[in-house]
């Protein structure tokens, strides 16, 4: 029974080798995060590991069906009592690994299942292991081993298990570190169990090679802590370079976390599953970026990969400034049908634009003067005698006036169109030529010049009408100059009558003056001069009394009038119609009169539904109930404050389905929070406003409660614009702001504050019109100094709300009004965050030092404006939502207006765009916006109907205009004069730095 019962039942425990083969064949994984140093199941030859004693382990290898060998080490020693058999394998290498990790795959036999057992059977088996810089060879000792752990089966087989041929394999993994030297042993002690090991496998974990973001990412070790992360800096894969310093960190299990950063590829350069590749010729890429590369401009080329810019084909060309994303272009052909009209004292050249101008719109033209004799061939430039106005060279109009001329001259004028690549032609220059002689110049006008009267800064001039019986005079034109300047700078007049009142002029100064006039054939010369002197403040305060006393006797005379005719209308019983009136107009105030508010004709006042004892009842008097079978839910569209928002369609009375979005009250909610839910319905329902968010309805007696709401097809605005950014024109995204302005007024006249006029909170429908929403889930916040007020929903930030909302919890109109302005900003940078990454406070501090949001780019000067008026620290100084949509109108109504950037006028102004400053551009959109800056709004209509519709037409009237439009006050006709001058010096400067007005 000893020995051979012994002998016998590791014959038993044998069999279990068949089994294992056919396991093992199965068996090979792959594991990209880890290197092997040992894998029993990849040796070729024998392991050569050692026993101790050599009769207790025994090696035993078999080949499997590819003639691979599979070595297995067994130990059985049930039979005899204490004992303490080791294996140890040879000396591993650690590479780089700082933690290893041991997989044993192994079978144990249940004790109980084994017969004759003498000793005392186990069920387990230890693992060691030992540091060490070299191997040691035959040597062993256990005491210089270190316990890893005792390692268990969790499932042991029977001799029952063998005859059914079911094997039970188990797999542990045990983890050992830090390792710190060069190498290391393991160790197996049996103490008494039936095992055999099948496999062992020694690895370590590591963060894979890899590329992320175009950066090329090494192998890395992890740290032995498995809390810590390595961070790992990325190279740029070829032909890349860094936008971002591209960052991945290792994770204790080979894991790559956290990616930072990233490469783009470089100019000429693509991405291309995962690398840069090379442009194709005709292709090129001009900025670094991970774009792809676009196709050759128009008239240009490039044969070569990797290209940057593409070349111009011969006879184009690209400017200085163009982008190499711009197609070629070349200059422009000559002006077209150039003529000229002359009189006495002027030429006036015209010409119409090239036909062909070269692809760009940067047209020029200049205009070069010669002065010929008797031989045509002998011509001379013309000089500085001559001159140009506006100016020979830059011209952007087609036309130019000629001055100082010389009779009995023959003139050639070159009028030649240029654009930016102009110069860099070597083509000879095309341009339109036009010859013309000068006549005798006309007779002088023969009379006297009176001085009617003069006060400080006005003369009133009158002449005797001259007599020619076969001509008719047109008008006269008046020219004159301070005396001791002698003509360096002079100014003139017209008038159709033969007197004048020249304004604008200095106190107690001597004027020249000359006078001529305009027949059916043309101007006359000029008279000679005419001296006369402006008067004193005496003179000045006696035309103004007689002015005074003018209208004072017209007003008494006018109110002596209407008291007479009042009481002839009283005496005569005809009056009677005035009292029923007033009786009428007593009884529709009264019916006007609602719950505490004074309603007028046509205005409805908002009603608060907190007003109400029970909150429901303004659900049912102001939002119209829904039978829940006409509505129809397609999907979920996202998730609202109370619970699902989803899209679906509402079949109206009529049996026509139209599309709608529908906010639900998830279940299991509190009373306060149904109250809460559908107070927006309450508010919503009474609005009618094409730019307000329209409520079809409400469910609330069927489950779940639902509002019912117009269906939005472009979701929220900021949301929108950044999703197209740029894709818009500005004329685009000042219809938007329209919109909202036309809603916002329509609230503000009903007296609801919104307090929370935010992009996010405007809805856009596939006709790009934009609607108020989110109503009524506003409360006063809490002391929170990141928050200016809260919703159940959460805090809302401080970004789009005014300062004394924020310092005092003072909503209002102004407050909605400053709200509006950032969302100006919102619209124009296409839904960009306010203030940016700035913290809440900080926002705070620079709102408080002056700071205000700079001008998005290419935002027209107009609008930055509004904005800041918008902004405006005294609430009582912001613009009404009127004022807002009056002005936006005009903008409408004159698109040119919105040509001039803010960055342009910072440049010609030299006006620094600092932080504290609020920059006051000398912009007006119309001549009735000039009219209203310098209080003299009231003859907006007397301008329009004369037909001075523009600011350059108002910057050439003369007194004599100014009189033909009914302007009859002296001191309104000199106001509005001065004004025409400092006008007229803006609108040249504007024109000088190449603006349209």
């Amino acid at each position: 029974m000893g020995y051979e019962d012994a002998r016998r039942l590791q014959g038993i425990f044998g069999l279990v080798f068949p089994f294992l083969v056919a396991f093992l064949v199965h068996a090979n994984h792959s594991y990209n995060n880890q290197v092997v140093l040992l894998d029993t199941t990849a040796v070729l030859g024998e392991l050569g590991w050692k026993t101790y004693p050599l009769n207790g382990w025994d090696a035993i290898t078999e080949m499997d069906e590819h003639n691979r060998p599979i070595h297995t080490y067994q130990v059985c020693n049930v039979m005899e009592a204490n004992q303490n058999n080791w294996l140890r394998t040879n000396w591993i290498p650690r590479d780089a690994a700082q933690k290893i990790f041991v997989e044993m795959k192994f079978t144990l036999r249940d004790c109980n299942s084994i017969p004759w057992v003498l000793g005392t059977c186990k069920e387990t088996f230890n693992l060691y292991y030992m540091e060490s810089d070299e191997s040691h060879g035959v040597k062993f000792k256990s005491s210089q081993y270190n316990k890893i752990d005792t390692i268990a089966a969790d499932e042991s087989f029977t001799q029952m298990d063998l005859g059914d041929r079911i094997l039970k394999l188990n797999t542990e993994v045990r983890e050992v570190g830090p390792i710190s030297r060069k190498g290391f042993y393991l160790a197996f002690q049996d103490i008494g169990a039936c095992i055999a090991l099948v496999s062992v496998r020694v690895y370590y974990k590591k963060c894979p090679f890899t590329v992320r973001n175009l950066a090329i990412f090494p192998d890395t070790v992890p740290r032995v802590d498995s809390s810590s992360l390595v961070e790992v800096r990325g190279s740029c894969v070829k032909y890349a370079e860094e936008r971002d310093t591209p960052k991945l960190y290792c994770g204790a299990d080979g894991d790559w976390l956290v990616p930072l950063g990233r490469c783009i590829c470089s100019i000429g350069y693509e991405e291309v599953d995962g690398s840069c590749h090379a442009c194709r010729p005709s292709f090129y890429k001009a900025f670094a970026g991970n774009i792809k590369c676009s196709k050759c401009p128009p008239h240009s080329f490039t044969y070569s990969d990797a290209t940057s810019v593409c070349q111009c084909e011969k006879g184009y060309f690209r400017a200085e400034k163009d982008p190499p994303t711009m197609a070629c272009t070349k200059p422009p052909s000559a002006p077209r049908n150039a003529n000229v009209n002359i009189n006495e004292t002027a030429l006036f050249l015209e010409w119409s634009p090239p036909s062909d101008m070269g692809g760009r719109k940067d047209l020029t033209y200049s205009v070069i003067c010669k002065k010929c004799g008797s031989d045509p061939s002998q011509c001379e430039l013309c000089g500085g005698g001559i001159r140009f106005i506006p100016r020979p060279t830059g011209l952007t109009n087609s036309s130019v006036t000629v001055l100082d001329f010389v009779a009995h001259a023959n003139y050639t004028f070159e009028i030649e169109a240029m654009n930016g690549v102009s110069e860099l032609s070597f083509s000879p220059k095309q341009f339109a030529a036009i010859t013309v002689t000068t006549d005798q110049e006309a007779p002088s006008f023969i009379g006297i010049l009176r001085k009617d009267w003069a006060s400080q800064n006005s003369i009133a001039l009158s002449w005797k009408e001259p007599d020619y019986p076969y001509e008719v005079v047109l008008d006269y034109e008046i020219k004159y100059y301070e005396k001791e300047n002698e003509e360096l700078t002079y100014s003139s007049t017209k008038s159709k009558a033969p007197s004048v009142i020249i304004t604008g002029l200095k106190p107690a100064t001597k004027y020249i003056f000359h006078i001529r006039l305009r027949t059916t054939s043309g101007y006359r010369g000029y008279s000679p001069k005419f001296e006369f002197e402006t008067g004193d403040e005496t003179s000045d305060m006696a035309a103004e009394q007689g002015q005074i006393l003018v209208i004072t006797t017209a007003a008494v005379g006018g109110f002596t009038l209407l008291v007479i005719l009042t009481l002839f209308f009283l005496i005569t019983g005809r009056c009677q119609w005035y009292i029923k009136a007033k009786l009428n107009s007593e009884e529709k105030r009264q019916s006007h009169l609602q719950n505490g508010h004074l309603q007028f004709p046509g205005v409805k006042t908002y009603v608060d539904p907190d007003t109400y004892e029970d909150p429901s009842l303004a659900v049912h008097e102001f939002a119209k109930e829904i039978d829940p079978s006409r509505i129809r839910i397609e999907r979920v569209i996202g998730a609202g404050e109370f619970g699902e928002v989803c899209s679906g369609r509402l079949r109206t009375p009529a049996k026509r389905e139209i599309p709608v979005a529908i906010k639900t009250l998830k279940g299991g909610y509190m009373e306060r929070q149904r109250k809460d839910f559908l107070k927006e319905a309450s508010i919503m329902g009474q609005f009618d406003h094409p730019n307000i968010i329209r409520l079809e309805g409400v469910v609330t007696k069927s489950r779940p409660v639902m509002i019912v709401v117009e269906y939005m097809e472009n979701g929220s605005l900021d949301s929108f614009l950044r999703k197209h950014d740029g894709h818009f024109t500005v004329i685009q995204l000042v219809g938007m702001l329209r919109g909202i302005a036309s809603g916002m007024k329509y609230l503000s006249d009903m007296g609801y504050v919104h307090r929370d006029l935010a992009a996010r909170n405007i809805l856009v429908n596939s006709n790009l019109v934009c609607k108020v929403s989110d109503f009524g889930l506003s409360r006063i916040m809490e002391d929170d100094p990141e928050a200016a007020y809260t919703t159940t929903g959460g805090k809302i930030p401080i970004r789009w709300t005014a300062p004394e909302a924020i310092a005092y919890r003072k909503f209002s109109s102004a407050s909605d009004a400053w709200s509006y302005g950032i969302v100006m900003w919102e619209v124009m940078s296409y839904g960009e965050r306010p203030y940016w990454e700035m913290c809440n406070q900080d926002v705070i501090l620079s709102i408080e030092e002056g700071y205000r949001l700079p001008a998005p780019m290419g935002c027209p000067a107009s609008l930055h404006q509004l904005m800041l008026h918008c902004w405006h620290k005294e609430r009582n100084l912001r613009p009404r939502f009127l004022d807002i949509v009056n002005f936006l109108d005009k903008l409408i109504r004159n698109p040119s207006s919105l040509h001039t950037m803010v960055e342009d006028i910072l440049g010609w102004c030299n006006i620094p765009e600092s932080p504290g400053d609020v920059p006051e551009y000398p912009v007006f959109v119309s001549v009735t916006d000039w009219l209203d800056s310098i209080k003299m709004g009231q003859y907006a209509t007397n301008f329009l109907v004369a037909g001075f519709t523009s600011l350059d037409l108002v910057s050439r009237m003369s007194i004599e205009d100014i009189r033909r439009t009914g302007i009859t006050l002296i001191g309104h006709q000199r106001r509005i004069v001065s004004s025409i001058q400092t006008l007229r010096i803006q609108i040249m400067h504007i024109q000088e730095k190449g603006f349209h007005v």
